[in-house]
């Protein structure tokens, strides 16, 4: 008989919002032919609910997965999954302070992927952050088993806990090359060479230090896919930098096709994400063969395994756009695609979750 497996956490499949929703659509994917899969998903995104997804059942809660209610949704998520599954996977800990009764009441085996250190973003409150430490706390304190995404995340959950947790990337291969053609019509910058970033458009990222270099350099062409309507600092910064001529802010695109379309075909690809742990976006570039451009935290530096190109301020961004010309890129490019086969396919990330399941 197949293990029963419960996956929480993620707004839903088939997947088109972020990084757990790819990841749990990953692990449907590969293993759904050796055990018997249950996804969780939110009501609210998806009105039809479908009952199968390739080889997985899904079930729907009437809350959304993201923002306060998260914390009732994966708490609900976890209560359903323990009168059937063998293994329960939690994908973040926003409702893990329930996990102290389920350990107590409950059989299941628990594998909590903690995420990037979420009570450390800058987006988050006081009182947000002090709960989500606490969350996280109790998450590697009642796991099972603890899976962290970075060599980083590693390190500082044996330091903070003396806790062994599982070190499991993500996959970026489910990105593909494409070619421009189609597009260059409704996209004039596609026809020059341009700098390309994909993210959340939150401070932590460093979008506004990117702008500022761009603008400082007007003469190389940026473009930034991300939610620019979700925020008041998305607001302003599409209203500060609408008039910059070598500046694209594109919002969100969920269309996978189009978004490899206009990041395979950057020059260079630009990361600025400061927080986190292996973040999606950029192991999806590594796969790209991108030559990357990243922020300087030591995130970032494991996982390119310090073979990128890094920047910390306007002034060294800066440095590196204007010399460009002096940079062996196709190094960089070869590097960055040699290091995804190597580490981040998603046969090999489902392969490790399977070994602990």
């Amino acid at each position: 008989m197949r293990k029963k497996i419960s996956i929480v956490g993620t707004v839903g499949l088939p997947a088109k919002y972020g990084g757990w929703e790819t990841l749990a659509n990953n692990l449907v994917d590969h293993l759904s032919s050796r055990f018997d899969i249950t996804v969780y998903c939110s009501k609210k995104k998806y009105p039809t609910e479908i009952e199968e997804f390739n080889g997985a059942k899904l079930k729907y809660i009437n809350l959304n997965a993201n923002g306060i209610q998260s914390i009732l949704y994966d708490i609900v998520s976890i209560y359903k999954s323990l009168k059937f599954a063998d293994t329960i996977i939690v994908l973040g800990v926003s409702g893990c302070i329930f996990l102290p009764l389920v350990k107590f009441y409950g059989k299941s085996q628990l594998i909590v992927n903690i995420d990037g250190l979420e009570w450390k973003r800058d987006k988050w409150g006081k009182f947000a952050k002090l709960f989500l430490k606490f969350s996280e706390r109790i998450a590697v304190k009642f796991a099972n088993i603890v899976v962290t995404d970075n060599k980083a995340i590693q390190k500082y959950v044996l330091d903070q806990y003396n806790v062994n947790s599982v070190f499991i990337p993500y996959g970026g291969d489910h990105a593909n090359s494409e070619g421009k053609d189609d597009f260059i019509a409704i996209y004039d910058f596609l026809n020059f060479p341009y700098a390309f970033s994909v993210c959340r458009i939150e401070p932590e990222n460093n979008i506004d230090m990117i702008l500022k270099t761009f603008k400082s350099n007007d003469s190389y062409p940026l473009v930034i896919v991300g939610n620019w309507s979700n925020s008041n600092y998305g607001l302003k910064l599409k209203q500060q930098y609408k008039n910059q001529h070598n500046i694209y802010l594109i919002d969100s695109i969920y269309d996978q096709k189009k978004l490899d379309i206009l990041r395979s075909n950057c020059t260079i690809y630009i990361h600025g994400h400061s927080a986190g742990g292996t973040n999606p976006s950029l192991v999806e570039a590594m796969n790209l063969g991108l030559p990357i451009v990243a922020y300087d935290v030591e995130y970032n530096q494991k996982t390119t395994f310090n073979m990128a190109l890094y920047f910390k301020d306007t002034q060294e961004l800066f440095e590196i756009i204007s010399g460009l010309d002096k940079i062996d890129l196709s190094k960089i490019s070869s590097d960055m695609k040699s290091l995804a086969e190597k580490h981040y396919t998603w046969l090999s990330v489902s392969e490790k979750y399977a070994k602990i399941l």
